[in-house]
C-alpha cells in the first residue's frame, strides 16, 4: 500500500513534467528509450512492480528537483522554466541540455510502461541535437557552441567598430568602446523576453544594413573620394556595372554583380543571427552581463571626458551615431538641392546678349575644347610622377613654340574626383556647379545655354563632338548643342579596345582631322573632344606610332598585345600609379603632336583635365585641382587673357590662379566678347 500510494502520488506529476520537457527541448531526449522502457515493464510484471516502482518514484522526484535547480541556474535570477528554455539557446545551452537529459532519464525510469506501450511515437520523434550528432559527440558539440557564440560576438563588435574608409581600417579601429553597443546591451537586458527577441532581431538587421552601407562607402571613397549618397547615387551603380563589363568582360560583370548580392544577403542574415545569439548569452548570464555593461558604460564616459586615445584614435567612440546622423543630413541636403540648383540655373549673364555680340574675339577661329581623362594636379605635383610629366610638358611647350604656338596655363577646381567625367564636362560648359547626378539631369533637361549653345547661336561655327567613350544612345548631345557627334562607332576605328578605352587618343585626333578639321572650304569649327586613353584602369595603354601608319586602327592589335594586364597591375598600387603616369604622357603627346602637325593660324586649343584620378593614385590628396591650358598661334588670342595672370607654357606654376570650373565659361565669353575687345 505504501509503495502503491507513492506511485499514485508521484507518477502523474512526473508524466506532466515529462510532457512539458519534451515540448521545450525535443532534441535532448535519451537515446535509449525502448530498451529501458521494455526492461522496466518486464521487471514490473515479474515482481509485482512494488520495488521498482518505489525506485522510479525516487528517480522522478530527483528529476523534478534537478529540473527546478537547472531552471533557476539558467535564468540567473530564479526565472521560470520558460525563461530557462529561452536562455538555453544562448551561452547556457549546454547546461540546459544536461538538465533536460536528467529529466528525461527520470521520466523513462518512472514511466517505463507508458514508453514501452507507444514505441511508434518514440521512433517517429526527431533525434536529439543536430540529427543526433550533439548527443554522440558532446565535447565537440560544446566546442562548436562556444566557438559559434564567440564568432557571433566578434561579428557584432566588428559591425559596431568597422569604419567606412579603407585607410582607417587598422587594428586601432577595433580597440575602442562603442557607445551604441553599450547602450544596446543595457536595453536588451532591461526589456521583457518577447520584446527582447524582437529588439535583438531589429538591432541585428540594422547593424547589417549599416555594415553594408559602410562597405559601399569604402568603394565610393576608393574611387570618388566621398561617401555614397543615399538620394542621388543609385544610378551610379549601373554605371559601375557597365564599367566592370567594359573592363573585364560580361562574365566578370556577372560574377561581380552576383558576388555583391550574395555578400549583402550574407551580411544581413549573419548579423541578425549573431545579434540574437549574443543577446541570449547575455540573458543566460544576466548578473555578469549587467555588471559588465555598467563597468563599460562608466569606462566610456571616463575615456570620453578625458579624451583618452590609442594610436591617435579616441578609445571612446560614438561613430555609428555620427554615421547615421551624417546620412540623415545628407538625405535632407539632397532633397533640398534641387530647389537650390533651380535658382542658380535661372541666372545667366549672357542669356540676353545678341548673337552678333557673342564671342567676337574668336570669329574665324577653330576652337577646340579638349578634355584629358583623369589629368589631375597629382600628375604634375607628385614627386614620383613630376619628373617624367614635367619632361613631357617641357617637350610639348618647346615643340609648339617651334611651330609658332604660345600657351598659358592655370588650375581649375573640378566638382568631382576619381570619376564622374560627365559632371565635370557639364560644369565647364554650362557655368554651373554640377556636383551630382540630380543636377546633371536637371541641367540636361533645361534650356540652360552652354559654350556650345553660344557658339551655335552666333551662326559662325559648326559644332561637333568627338566622344569615343560613348557606345550607346547619348540624348544629352542635343543639349550640348553639337551639330554632329562622332562616337566610338563612327570614327572608323577597327582596332582593339584598350580596357575601358574604345579608341586610342592618337586615332581619335587623326579621325577628327580626317572627318572635320582637314576638310577644305568648311566653316570654322567649335569641337568638344574627349581623350579617353587616360581613363581608369590605365592598362593596357596604347603607345605613339607614326601618324601616317594609323590606317583603320588595326596596327593597335599588336600594340595591345605588348601592353600590361589590368588584373596584374591592380595588385600593386605602385604599378597602378606608374601606368597612370604612362597614360597621361600618351594623351599629352597625342594632343601636342596633333597641334604641331595639323594646327594653323586659326587654331585655338583649350585643353584640361576633367578630374583627379582615384585615391589609389592621389595617395591621400584631397585636392580637386586639374590643369587647364590655352594654346594659339595668333598672339591676339592670348593677349585677351593677359589679365588672367596664367603661367607661360603647358605646365601651370604651383601658385598659378585657381578657379572653380564653373567660372570658366563666363570668364572665357567675357574675354572674347565685345567687353574683352
Amino acid at each position: 500500500m505504501v509503495a502503491g500510494s507513492v506511485i499514485d502520488r508521484c507518477l502523474p506529476c512526473h508524466r506532466k513534467t515529462a510532457r512539458k520537457d519534451r515540448r521545450v527541448s525535443l532534441f535532448t531526449r535519451s537515446r535509449q528509450p525502448l530498451d529501458t522502457a521494455e526492461g522496466g515493464a518486464d521487471s514490473e510484471d515479474d515482481t509485482g512492480g512494488a520495488g521498482v516502482a518505489g525506485e522510479a518514484s525516487g528517480a522522478a522526484e530527483e528529476a523534478g528537483t534537478a529540473s527546478d535547480e537547472g531552471a533557476d541556474t539558467a535564468s540567473g535570477e530564479g526565472a521560470e522554466t520558460a525563461e530557462a528554455a529561452e536562455t538555453a539557446s544562448g551561452g547556457g545551452a549546454d547546461s540546459a541540455e544536461a538538465v533536460a537529459a536528467e529529466r528525461d532519464e527520470g521520466a523513462e525510469k518512472a514511466d517505463g510502461t507508458e514508453e514501452a506501450a507507444d514505441p511508434a511515437e518514440r521512433s517517429d520523434s526527431p533525434p536529439p541535437g543536430w540529427f543526433g550528432w550533439r548527443r554522440r559527440y558532446p565535447r565537440t558539440a560544446r566546442g562548436v557552441t562556444i566557438g559559434t557564440t564567440g564568432l557571433a560576438g566578434v561579428l557584432v563588435l566588428f559591425a559596431l567598430l568597422v569604419p567606412n574608409r579603407l585607410e582607417r581600417l587598422g587594428p586601432e579601429a577595433f580597440f575602442r568602446l562603442p557607445a551604441e553597443g553599450i547602450l544596446l546591451a543595457g536595453l536588451l537586458l532591461a526589456v521583457p523576453p518577447r520584446s527582447r527577441r524582437l529588439m535583438s532581431v531589429a538591432a541585428g538587421a540594422l547593424l547589417g544594413l549599416l555594415t553594408v552601407l559602410k562597405f559601399v562607402d569604402m568603394g565610393f571613397y576608393s574611387v570618388l573620394a566621398r561617401p555614397f549618397d543615399l538620394v542621388l547615387d543609385w544610378i551610379l551603380l549601373d554605371d559601375a556595372a557597365e564599367f566592370v563589363r567594359e573592363s573585364f568582360g560580361r562574365t566578370g560583370q556577372l560574377l561581380a554583380v552576383v558576388g555583391v548580392i550574395v555578400l549583402i544577403v550574407a551580411v544581413l542574415v549573419l548579423m541578425t543571427l549573431a545579434t540574437v545569439r549574443v543577446t541570449n548569452l547575455m540573458v543566460g548570464h544576466r548578473a555578469v552581463a549587467t555588471r559588465t555593461t555598467l563597468i563599460l558604460g562608466t569606462a566610456w564616459i571616463t575615456c570620453m571626458t578625458l579624451g583618452i586615445q590609442i594610436g591617435g584614435v579616441p578609445l571612446a567612440t560614438k561613430g555609428n551615431a555620427d554615421f547615421v546622423n551624417n546620412r540623415i543630413e545628407q538625405v535632407q541636403a539632397g532633397l533640398k538641392d534641387g530647389r537650390v540648383f533651380e535658382k542658380q540655373a535661372a541666372v545667366d549673364a549672357f542669356a540676353k546678349t545678341p548673337p552678333d555680340q557673342l564671342l567676337t574675339g574668336l570669329r574665324g577661329k577653330d576652337v577646340l575644347f579638349t578634355f584629358i581623362e583623369s589629368y589631375g594636379r597629382v600628375a604634375i605635383d607628385d614627386p614620383a610622377m613630376a619628373p617624367q610629366i614635367d619632361s613631357v610638358l617641357k617637350e610639348g611647350t618647346n615643340s609648339l613654340k617651334a611651330a609658332g604656338f604660345q600657351s598659358r596655363s592655370a588650375w581649375l577646381k573640378s566638382p568631382v574626383t576619381g570619376a564622374g567625367s560627365w559632371l565635370a564636362h557639364s560644369t565647364f560648359l554650362s557655368g554651373l556647379w554640377i556636383k551630382n547626378q540630380q543636377r546633371y539631369r536637371s541641367l540636361t533637361t533645361s534650356d540652360r545655354a552652354t559654350l556650345g549653345s553660344y557658339f551655335r547661336k552666333t551662326g559662325a561655327w559648326r559644332t561637333v563632338g568627338i566622344v569615343p567613350g560613348v557606345r550607346r544612345a547619348w540624348p544629352e548631345g542635343k543639349f550640348f548643342a553639337l551639330d554632329h557627334i562622332y562616337d566610338s562607332e563612327h570614327l572608323g576605328y577597327n582596332g582593339p579596345y584598350f580596357s575601358w578605352t574604345p579608341v586610342p587618343d592618337q586615332f581619335s585626333l587623326e579621325a577628327f582631322q580626317r572627318l572635320e578639321h582637314g576638310k577644305k572650304n568648311r566653316d570654322p569649327i567649335m569641337a568638344e573632344i574627349i581623350l579617353a586613353s587616360s581613363h581608369n584602369p590605365w592598362s593596357p595603354i596604347a603607345r605613339m606610332t607614326d601618324w601616317d601608319e594609323l590606317g583603320d586602327g588595326s596596327i593597335f592589335n599588336q600594340i595591345k598585345k605588348e601592353g600590361t594586364d589590368p588584373k596584374e597591375v591592380w595588385k600593386d598600387p605602385e604599378r597602378v600609379r606608374t601606368e597612370y603616369r604612362h597614360a597621361i604622357e600618351y594623351s599629352l603627346r597625342s594632343l601636342t603632336e596633333w597641334v604641331q602637325r595639323y594646327g594653323t593660324d586659326d587654331t585655338v586649343l583649350v585643353f584640361l583635365g576633367d578630374h583627379q584620378p582615384v585615391p589609389t593614385v592621389t595617395a591621400g590628396s584631397t585636392s580637386k585641382d586639374v590643369p587647364v591650358t590655352i594654346v594659339a598661334r595668333d598672339p591676339k588670342v592670348l593677349d585677351k587673357i593677359a589679365d588672367w595672370n596664367w603661367t607661360d607654357g603647358l605646365k601651370p606654376a604651383e601658385n598659378a590662379p585657381t578657379w572653380g570650373m564653373d567660372r570658366f565659361r563666363d570668364r572665357f565669353m567675357t574675354a572674347y566678347g565685345p567687353r574683352g575687345d
